[in-house]
């Protein structure tokens, strides 16, 4: 009986995570950003909340670019179509938000910009994906275009204050589906997952993006 009543005491500590409820909304870009970033986001916005309340909001690039050509359009675009360092939209954190390397993210607004983990053994099967959104603070992200990879890093550690970017892991999306929607992954995962227009010279396409809100690596 002992066990039992202690089996109950600590369930909540291993509980399913909260479920989560998604709402596509027209709100402005927030405030926080800058003038330069503000205008590439559009009024589309992602609501993700919970039975507690909103957790987060993002806001996507209204439209991206690439150098791919028209053959890589055809086949359907990967985000290694886009230079890495680009901003992807923004994301506003309602609460502290734990991201995919167990670090907890201050609430606030942040930028998100394509990176690729580097292929290095610190690295290796702690990911199923080596492509993630970097979070960086608003007040310290003022460009409209990509920014170089390790500057990214830098202007990211300021989101965890340690000695890691703060991330938020990039599944690929192959769906046609345009508007908004969450979706399962394995191990407790949910992403975020649409398709924003890319336009590549002459030619037009669209990138399937899927971001991870909920969950976190297993090898950590």
């Amino acid at each position: 009986m002992r066990t039992l009543i202690a089996l109950l005491v600590v369930s909540p500590l291993l509980a399913e995570p909260p479920k989560l409820k998604l709402t596509a909304s027209k709100l402005d870009p927030p405030k926080e950003l800058a003038d330069t970033v503000k205008p590439l986001l559009g009024t589309d916005a992602v609501i993700v909340a919970d039975g507690s309340g909103d957790l987060l909001t993002l806001w996507f690039r209204s439209e991206l670019t690439s150098t791919a050509n028209a053959d890589q359009i055809k086949n359907g675009l990967t985000y290694r179509e886009v230079a890495e360092g680009t901003l992807l939209g923004a994301v506003r954190l309602d609460k502290p938000f734990m991201d995919f390397r167990k670090q907890e993210i201050p609430a606030g607004v942040y930028t998100l910009r394509l990176a690729v983990q580097p292929d290095t053994g610190d690295h290796r099967d702690t990911a199923p994906h080596q492509d993630f959104a970097l979070l960086v603070p608003a007040a310290a992200d003022q460009s409209a275009e990509p920014v170089e990879p390790k500057e990214l890093v830098k202007l990211s550690l300021k989101s965890t204050g340690g000695d890691h970017p703060g991330v938020m892991l990039l599944f690929p999306h192959h769906g046609k589906e345009e508007k908004p929607e969450l979706s399962d992954q394995k191990d407790g995962v949910k992403v975020v997952r649409l398709r924003r227009p890319v336009t590549a010279g002459d030619h037009k396409g669209s990138l399937g993006i899927a971001v991870v809100v909920q969950g976190v690596s297993k090898t950590r």
